[in-house]
This record gives structure tokens, sequence and C-alpha cells, in this order.
């Protein structure tokens, strides 16, 4: 099963994301793109949850999201609109921290993301040897962490400009990881604003134990 539907301190783990985003009234819309072949999703599970759901994601975290903006047209949504885009692996978000994020940036020209500042020691790692004894890596170099940050999401743009940007790395022939990234491609300087721990990417396996014990507390 997909990790977003797997249950996490008794909820599925989207569940979350949805009811921090229910919980902002100033938000028209909350839109849940999913795969086309996706058959774990029930929206019996969010019942009482407002979202809207669109089967129109693809191959890449960029075609989904640029997918999920075209669709927004359906709903109304104009180029001049502000889009928020959030992992659905991030359960820690809260409505504190979207709110945070919107209030930052509603008068921003270019608009900007939740990150954190790095905070361990950054590693190079070496290239693997052909007859190394063992598959553990070495380290090549040490790298500096002064201003690096950690991108989160949401991650907040004005719909028109995050779809031209995206619609730019494309045609340039690149498949970039983040909105941001999408956005720099234009030219422009998105914004950080200071998240939270709390609002890490379950990635690992590890991570759901994690998550777990975080939003048990929470509740």
């Amino acid at each position: 099963m997909p990790k977003q539907y797997q249950t996490v301190a008794g909820r599925p783990m989207l569940g979350y994301t949805l009811s921090a985003f229910d919980a902002c009234s100033e938000f028209s819309q909350t839109l849940v793109v999913l795969a086309p072949d996706d058959h774990h999703f029930d929206a019996r599970r969010f019942a009482g949850l407002r979202f809207a759901v669109q089967r129109c994601g693809g191959v890449s975290r960029q075609a989904s999201v640029y997918n999920g903006l075209v669709a927004l047209a359906d709903f109304g949504a104009r180029d001049d609109d502000w889009v928020l885009v959030h992992d659905a692996a991030r359960p820690g978000i809260t409505p504190e921290l979207i709110r945070k994020l919107v209030g930052a940036l509603r008068h921003d020209a270019v608009g900007g993301i939740l990150a954190l500042p790095v905070a361990d020691t950054l590693k190079r790692v070496a290239p693997s040897m052909p007859d190394a004894a063992d598959d553990h890596p070495r380290v090549a170099r040490t790298e500096s962490r002064d201003g690096l940050w950690q991108a989160q999401t949401p991650q907040m743009f004005r719909l028109g400009m995050l779809r031209e940007a995206i619609e730019r790395a494309r045609h340039d022939g690149h498949d970039l990881t983040d909105e941001a990234s999408a956005v720099e491609w234009l030219g422009h300087s998105p914004r950080l604003v200071q998240g939270s721990l709390r609002n890490f990417k379950v990635t690992y396996p590890e991570d759901f134990a994690l998550a777990g014990a975080m939003l048990a507390t929470k509740a």
C-alpha cells in the first residue's frame, strides 16, 4: 500500500494533511491529485473533510503538480490565484504552519516555501570503487552548511507563474523535484519561511514510528 494511505496513530497519513487544510477556511478548495490507476484511495476514510479528487497524476511529481494546476481551472481558479502544493507524506503539517506561510507571502511578488536551516554536518560521498571491500560509502569531503536550508512543503506560488515555470523546465528537459526549483528556473528567488521539524517527510520505514509518536502526542 502506498505510504500516504498507511495508518499512523490511528488514521491514514493523508488524513492529517486533509484535516490541516480543511481547518483553514480561507482556502476555497483542496485538490487531491491521484494516479489514474490508484485503487487504494477511499473517500469514505476522509468523510467530513473538504476536498475534491482528480485522477490526473503523472509519472513524476512535476507532471502531477502540473496536471493538478491545469485541473484547478475547472474549479474556477485563475492565473493570479495563490496555490499551495503539499506532500501527502508530510502528516505533521498544521493549520498554524499553513497560516504562517500564507501570512508571510500573501503580498510577495514571487511566493516561497516552508524550510529549515540545515543543522547537521554534510558529507560528500566519494565515487564507488570497483574493488571496494564492502558497500559502505566513504567520505570525499565535508560540505559547508552555511546558507543551506532544507525545503519543506507547502510551497506557495501564483498558479500562472508556477504553471509557466514547470512548462519552461519541461521544455528545457528538466524534471525538477519541487515547485521552488521550477520558479527559480524562471529566474525568480522564492522566499524562505521557517518551518518545523514536525513537518518532516515520511521516507524510511523507521519514520512511521517517529510520525506515529509525534502525531499521537499532538492528539
